[in-house]
């Protein structure tokens, strides 16, 4: 009997202390695996953050992250508290265990969101954007949403530096989400990076609802390469490969200039982008940036993020808040997008489809295949995918570029 019990107070169940609401927890890591495996919404972030999920709420299993408190102060599993930032990251790897080892080290300190910003400027082609730069405008209008849930988020009592980690969200790009919330209202990174990033894979639901509520059929039948027939464009671009090599460079510099406190993600954003752009000189160093270092920080950034959504932290009203409020803000982006391009169509002869104007989010390139889905729905010639990603590349710059104001007001 005694060996029986041993082994039953070894198991999960004995360490429960009478709270089973690691239960919800691990149901919660079902359903983003099942999103991630079965439904395919982006795999790459939903597989690792459900998998991380999963990890940190097993009882007795020390996989939680342990959110450090406004001053720093964290309690360590025999009940001491120490300061978090005097701690070594061996201490912290043998007391706390390994995922807050890989969340301190990486996630905390604001070194993997400029990291994965690299890689996704190595992945990312300017070339749709600087073609159609009229397009981009709508990149900028889509960050309506988060000023409009900042203030929302004011009237309902958070503190300005929690309001704008929440409406951050309405970028829809979770490595800015992460990036803004450790700056500005650290202990609610949890629940705004699940947030965030479970927005951003469910761009393919979203993004429909929101068109189909605002936008007729004949708008969504515009056919972006007959309207470039009609009203062709006056400026051509003669030389693509050397304004491809210059722009990187030149945004750096403008964004340094106007927000410095953007330019540690716009910064990253275009060096991985310049990389790309040098073709055989930089080759090995785009591999590396686009390939293993991107894989690498995609992987720590998940599982960690994940890891940070214990029962204590998740299941209350603030979180509770967070989620609402960070859908609001995406639909609002998405809608205040929308809205812009039928504004701007009042007044041009030359028309822009709605959907142009969905897309200006930083979810790049699914928000701007799932506007493609849509448009040739309606018309199956009428491929708008090119001009999308027009104002969903902007989006990306006009998100580092928000979070880098809020920073700077209220960091």
């Amino acid at each position: 009997m005694d060996i029986l019990n041993k082994l039953y107070e070894m198991t999960a169940f004995a360490q429960t202390g009478g709270d089973w609401t690691f239960l919800i927890m691990i149901l919660i890591a079902f359903v983003l695996l099942y999103l991630g495996i079965v439904k395919k919404y982006e795999p790459l972030l939903l597989i690792p953050i459900g998998f991380g999920v999963l990890l940190a709420n097993f009882p007795g299993g020390g996989m939680g992250v342990v959110q450090a408190a406004s001053d720093g102060t964290v309690t360590l599993p025999d009940g001491t508290q120490e300061i978090i930032w005097d701690m070594p990251l061996h201490k912290i790897a043998h007391d706390l265990g390994l995922m807050n080892f890989i969340y301190y080290m990486c996630i905390k300190t604001g070194f993997i969101p400029p990291i994965i910003f690299m890689g996704v400027g190595a992945l990312t082609d300017f070339g749709p954007m600087l073609r159609n730069l009229r397009l981009s405008i709508f990149g900028a209008g889509a960050q309506f949403g988060i000023f409009a849930v900042l203030l929302a988020s004011l009237a309902l009592g958070f503190t300005p530096q929690e309001a704008a980690s929440l409406g951050i969200i309405g970028g829809a790009d979770g490595p800015t989400a992460i990036f803004t919330t450790i700056k500005l209202a650290p202990h609610l990174l949890g629940p705004i990076a699940i947030a965030a990033y479970s927005y951003m894979a469910l761009v393919p639901v979203i993004v429909p609802l929101v068109v189909k509520a605002l936008c007729s059929k004949k708008e969504l039948m515009i056919n972006m390469k007959q309207q470039d027939k009609l009203y062709p464009n006056k400026t051509e671009i003669k030389n693509m490969r050397v304004l491809k090599i210059l722009f990187p460079i030149c945004v750096t510099t403008i964004v340094a200039l106007l927000v410095p406190t953007a330019v540690s993600l716009v910064g990253m954003l275009m060096f991985g982008n310049l990389l790309k752009e040098l073709g055989a000189m930089t080759s090995r160093l785009f591999d590396t940036a686009s390939n293993a270092i991107m894989n690498t920080a995609t992987i720590f950034l998940g599982i960690s993020v994940g890891a940070t959504m214990t029962a204590d932290a998740f299941l209350n009203l603030t979180t509770i808040g967070i989620v609402v409020g960070g859908f609001l803000a995406f639909a609002l982006s998405i809608a205040a997008g929308i809205c812009m391009v039928k504004i701007f169509n009042l007044f041009v002869k030359k028309k822009v489809n709605p959907l142009v104007g969905a897309t200006g989010l930083s979810a790049v390139p699914m928000a701007s295949r799932v506007a493609n889905d849509i448009a040739t729905q309606y018309d199956s010639k009428n491929h708008v995918l090119n001009y999308c990603m027009a104002s969903n590349i902007s989006g990306v710059i006009g998100s580092a570029v928000a979070a880098g104001v809020l920073i700077s007001f209220l960091g």
